[in-house]
């Protein structure tokens, strides 16, 4: 007797991103979702990338540095940063990260901080390869819950058209 199993048809996927036509020059996003970074999220991220640092890991050695306390590792600072953005900007839209430039994180972020995000299309062109998509350029700025700037990365994603036959 056999196991009834789903059809292999492909799920629908609804794309909730903006496609490349919704991103000219100057779009700006304040996007709604925020996230409150934990002790477990910086642990856990040090600890899967193999990094050691002790000022992420170690509270007591943290405790001895002017900071006083861990500091939240900068890539998943940026991870989160980027990761809050996505379902406003490019869920479902991008193809695929081109690359990462300008990043910065003139401040630090501790265990308990609120991080909240926005993003400015800084430059967009039609790919010269890819009929179906476009380049598009933003900039993403992350910030704690005091508003103080936190990260900032400039990225390039190759994004998708808006498929023929639907509106925007």
């Amino acid at each position: 007797m056999s196991t009834p199993r789903m059809p292999r048809t492909p799920r629908p996927t609804r794309a909730l991103g903006r496609w490349f036509e919704d991103l000219p020059v100057g779009t700006r996003v304040e996007h709604a979702l925020t996230r409150t970074v934990s002790e477990a999220d910086n642990l856990l991220f040090s600890t899967m990338t193999l990094n050691p640092q002790p000022l992420h890991v170690d509270a007591h050695f943290a405790a001895e540095t002017e900071f006083g306390r861990p500091l939240v590792n900068s890539l998943f600072t940026l991870g989160t940063v980027v990761g809050i953005t996505v379902l406003e900007l490019t869920h479902g839209t991008t193809v695929a990260n081109l690359g990462f430039d300008r990043i910065t994180f003139p401040h630090p972020v501790f265990h308990g901080d609120t991080l909240h995000a926005v993003s400015e299309v800084t430059a967009a062109r039609a790919s010269t390869s890819r009929p179906d998509a476009g380049v598009v350029h933003v900039r993403h700025d992350g910030f704690n819950q005091d508003g103080v700037l936190v990260c900032s990365a400039a990225r390039a994603a190759l994004m998708r058209r808006r498929p023929t036959g639907q509106d925007a």
